[in-house]
């Protein structure tokens, strides 16, 4: 979906003009890479924005940050702040919320210790990222592939930071699986265990247990997959954090994707071998229905993932979520 331009982009504690958030060719992240980022969702509720998980979002934002030797000038509250700050400005929601750390223009060569720090927040109307940009795949699935590619192997790339660098890797496991006919790719991780999508952590359920790769298969600590694991437990549902062979992809009896974008997404094949007999699974539905419910205002926030924002009543661009 192409990005659709709001208002004000939040850069280094003031709004400014989308458009003149601009940075240098030779900026040491257009050379190198190094950037930080967080993708957030903000829903409507009785027709205000809320910020899903705002606080958990900034704080991985400045762990990431951590890992890269960025030093932010801004806490935690901070970018929670900036985030409501921009919604609020552009009075659009629901929508997608980028934050941003960046370094800029400062020196030449890979030391980036000379190259200033830059954070943005943007936010832009956003649906649904996998499938057919409406609900049918909540209830059908869709089709995905094991990748040819691995996902980066310990002590190479740190996988817990949410680095640009390594979307280059869920680059190549998205456009080949696109390519191949497919919505979506796997990644196993360097020993050939699951790992997690282009951009989603994966689960699988099998004889009633929900399993998940851990974090040390190479896998993003996904704050909807902290989601699910919270609901999991409120219903009773066993949860096993261990690794998972390629081949339990398809004995299992139900397997979904979770991420920011994604949300909550079923998985009806692996690879054209149907996932049990290619419909939405029980304990899949179950978390649904509790995930949808509460990000859509439909059932109480009991776990106090929202962060409403405060705005005057305005018309504002819907968006699908």
């Amino acid at each position: 979906m192409a990005i659709q331009q709001t208002d004000k982009i939040w850069h280094n504690g003031k709004l400014i003009d989308w458009d003149d958030a601009k940075l240098h060719i030779m900026s040491h992240v257009v050379n190198y890479g190094s950037s930080v980022f967080e993708g957030v969702r903000c829903y409507s509720h009785d027709d205000s924005p809320a910020i899903f998980r705002a606080r958990e979002h900034a704080q991985r934002l400045l762990d990431s940050a951590k890992v890269y030797r960025m030093e932010v000038p801004y806490s935690t509250d901070e970018i929670v702040q900036a985030m409501t700050d921009t919604v609020a400005h552009n009075g659009v929601w629901p929508c997608y919320i980028r934050p941003l750390i960046v370094r800029g223009y400062g020196e030449a060569g890979v030391n980036p210790f000379n190259s200033p720090i830059e954070v943005y927040v943007a936010n832009y109307a956003w649906g649904k990222y996998l499938g057919h940009g409406d609900d049918s795949d909540r209830y059908t699935g869709v089709d995905v592939c094991v990748s040819s590619w691995t996902r980066m192997a310990p002590n190479t790339l740190p996988a817990m930071a949410k680095a640009g660098a390594n979307y280059m890797n869920s680059q190549l496991i998205k456009m080949e699986a696109i390519l191949n006919g497919y919505v979506e790719g796997i990644a196993l991780d360097a020993n050939g265990y699951v790992s997690e999508g282009s951009g989603e952590n994966v689960f699988i359920v099998r004889h009633g247990i929900l399993q998940t790769a851990p974090l040390g298969s190479s896998v993003l600590p996904g704050i909807t997959r902290d989601s699910v694991l919270m609901l999991a437990k409120e219903l009773g549902i066993p949860v096993v954090e261990g690794i998972i062979p390629r081949e339990m992809l398809y004995l299992a009896d139900e397997v979904f994707f979770t991420g920011t974008a994604a949300e909550l997404t079923p998985i009806r094949s692996v690879d054209k071998i149907a996932v049990k007999d290619g419909s939405v699974g029980p304990i899949t539905t179950m978390l649904m229905d509790e995930f949808y419910g509460i990000i859509r205002g439909k059932k109480r926030d009991r776990f106090g993932w929202f962060t409403p924002v405060p705005v005057p009543a305005k018309s504002k661009q819907p968006v699908g979520v």
